[in-house]
């Protein structure tokens, strides 16, 4: 079976959101890696070259792969910035509806700018994702 390629690194997360050459997304970002690390207790680092992640899960499919992922995190893409919730909680589709201007896919909430949403919401989203993922996949 092919290794994951998207692994824990060693590489600083400041060097990634230093990178972000838009000044409004680059604080933004910061905002969510602050957020994140309150709502988690973990420290950012980096998984594979663009997620910055948060905790970790070890998870096993069917077909008998298996990994670790990070529990949540962001990424900088070209248009928006993706925010992983990988579990979804009982409340995520009223908090969606509260949210203001955002994408969902799967896992993926996609969102052009924090000042377009409401970060309360946010805070709640995340939150929720992280204690039903604890609670799916316990350490």
């Amino acid at each position: 079976m092919p290794e994951n390629k998207t692994i824990a690194t060693t590489e600083p997360v400041s060097a990634y959101l230093a990178a972000i050459t838009d000044p409004q997304r680059r604080a933004d970002c910061a905002q969510l890696q602050q957020l994140m690390q309150d709502i988690t207790g973990c420290e950012a680092k980096m998984w594979g070259a663009g997620i910055v992640g948060f905790d970790q899960y070890h998870y096993r499919y069917d077909s008998g792969r298996e990994g670790e992922m990070c529990i949540t995190g962001f990424s900088s893409r070209k248009n928006d910035i993706s925010i992983y919730l990988v579990v979804s909680g009982e409340t995520q589709e009223q908090l969606l509806a509260q949210l203001g201007k955002h994408k969902m896919g799967k896992a993926c909430l996609s969102v052009r700018r924090l000042a377009d949403i409401q970060l309360p919401v946010l805070r709640q989203l995340i939150a929720d994702s992280v204690d039903a993922a604890r609670l799916r996949y316990p350490a």
